[in-house]
């Protein structure tokens, strides 16, 4: 009888397949521009070719001067109100804001304090799980990526809905509703399945319904269930930041082409959560820290400019880090002199680092800040400027946080989904057509040989 086989196996008829979809699949890099094929969606200026229409998110990078299109500092809206505004009005108050991004973001308007006071209760009612389900889903095939683990979460969720595939507005509402309150569950509890297979404690600790998202986050995941009023707000700011970014990222593009279709809420957010997964999309913060970590080991002294610059110039080339040529959280596809969620958390992780006692990494980070930009425009033709990107201080926070890196991307996606909720209402209340791009075939066109004359 024979033996199961290793699924994981990377077997010599594998290996000649994948060579020969290698041979078959390039297209000529040359045949872009000939087609005037915009690659990414983006145009050789770096701009992004108009998909949509949206009222949720606006970026702005640029300003007009004397009919020319000049950059400027980056301002992100949403709903057509700054988010250095909303941030700054949430800490005056003292109280946190993710909720209220996620109520602005998702019915338009600012709620007043009564109905904010209403949407908190309705999420608090939400925060929980079906009877058994952390045992049944999470704790009995625990993933070592917790971005596949809070797939497999949504999905299955669709199984305890009785209207899993109801796109009427109220009911899509009522489970977008429900899906940002279970999205930290989902995470945290996967977090801790996964490290108690790897042979540590297992604890699992119940939401506490008088807490706000963020609270709940490091409640869930601290074997005391302590924090600071200050860790829980810069998390709160960070979930704020990272809730919307315009119609055009990835994930949120990914949202509406699958809303178009007209697929059920759970398969759309799962969707979005693969687009999200991607080092190109959330994972770059990981990235910044690995990388920060290697740039701590290789320069001798932090303060050290010269050294900072040629360790920067190694990475460029390839010669340092992961060899890929990037210096990771620099650069934007849109802002270009700055990135206004990278310089509303400068702002605080100097505090913070205070706080946790690491100033002296603060330091290091703030030259690579200030110096990168100069080595890449002294190293490559650049058409935009060049700047310090959200991801480059939001691993940081979360280092400095103690969160795990494992949840990096997931945090992303915990303050991700209200901005796929609007999106993906949006979507259902404007859509008239399903998302269908063209491609040009560039291929030949052959006779059918039988199989026996081949």
């Amino acid at each position: 009888m024979a033996s199961n086989p290793n699924y994981n196996d990377i077997t010599p008829e594998i290996e000649a397949l994948a060579a020969r979809s290698r041979e078959n699949s390039r297209i000529d890099p040359a045949d872009y521009p000939r087609y005037n094929v915009k690659r990414g969606l983006r145009d050789l200026n770096g701009q992004g070719v108009v998909a949509g229409l949206t009222e949720i998110s606006d970026i702005q990078a640029t300003r007009e001067v004397d009919g020319q299109q000049v950059p400027c500092d980056g301002r992100l809206y949403y709903r057509g109100y700054n988010i250095e505004d909303l941030v700054r009005c949430s800490l005056e108050e003292k109280r946190f804001g993710f909720e209220e991004v996620a109520y602005l973001l998702m019915f338009g308007e600012l709620p007043t304090r009564e109905q904010l006071k209403n949407f908190e209760g309705e999420l608090s009612y939400y925060r929980t799980l079906p009877n058994n389900f952390v045992r049944d889903v999470i704790l009995k095939a625990p993933s070592q990526d917790m971005m596949n683990s809070l797939a497999k979460c949504v999905l299955t969720m669709a199984s305890y809905d009785d209207k899993a595939d109801d796109i009427s507005l109220p009911n899509v509402v009522r489970q977008c509703m429900q899906l940002i309150a279970t999205f930290p569950l989902f995470s945290a509890y996967s977090y801790q399945a996964y490290h108690y297979k790897e042979g540590n404690s297992l604890f699992i600790h119940a939401p506490r319904p008088e807490l706000s998202t963020a609270e709940n986050i490091l409640s869930l995941l601290r074997a005391d269930a302590s924090y600071s009023f200050w860790e829980a707000h810069l998390l709160d700011i960070c979930l704020m930041l990272h809730a919307e970014h315009g119609g055009g990222n990835n994930s949120t593009f990914t949202t509406h082409v699958v809303t178009s279709s007209g697929t059920d809420t759970y398969s759309c957010m799962a969707a979005a959560l693969a687009s999200l997964k991607g080092p190109r999309h959330g994972g770059a913060n990981i990235k910044v820290i690995r990388m920060f970590e290697d740039m701590k080991k290789e320069i001798h002294d932090w303060e050290d400019e010269d050294e900072i610059k040629r360790y920067l110039r190694a990475l460029l080339h390839g010669e340092a880090f992961d060899h890929a040529g990037l210096i990771y959280g620099m650069g934007h596809a849109v802002y270009s002199l700055s990135d206004p969620r990278a310089n509303i958390l400068q702002s605080f992780v100097e505090t913070l680092s205070r706080e946790k006692g690491r100033t002296d990494e603060y330091g290091l980070y703030s030259r690579v800040q200030c110096l990168a930009p100069q080595v890449i425009a002294d190293e490559r033709k650049i058409y935009k400027g060049v700047s310090a990107n959200v991801d480059f201080y939001s691993g940081f926070v979360y280092h400095m946080l103690n969160l795990p890196l494992e949840l990096y991307t997931p945090i992303f996606a915990i303050a991700r989904v209200a901005g796929w909720s609007a999106h993906r209402i949006e979507e259902l209340i404007n859509m008239g057509k399903i998302i269908r791009p063209s491609y040009s075939y560039v291929g030949k066109h052959r006779a059918y040989v039988p199989v026996d004359q081949r």
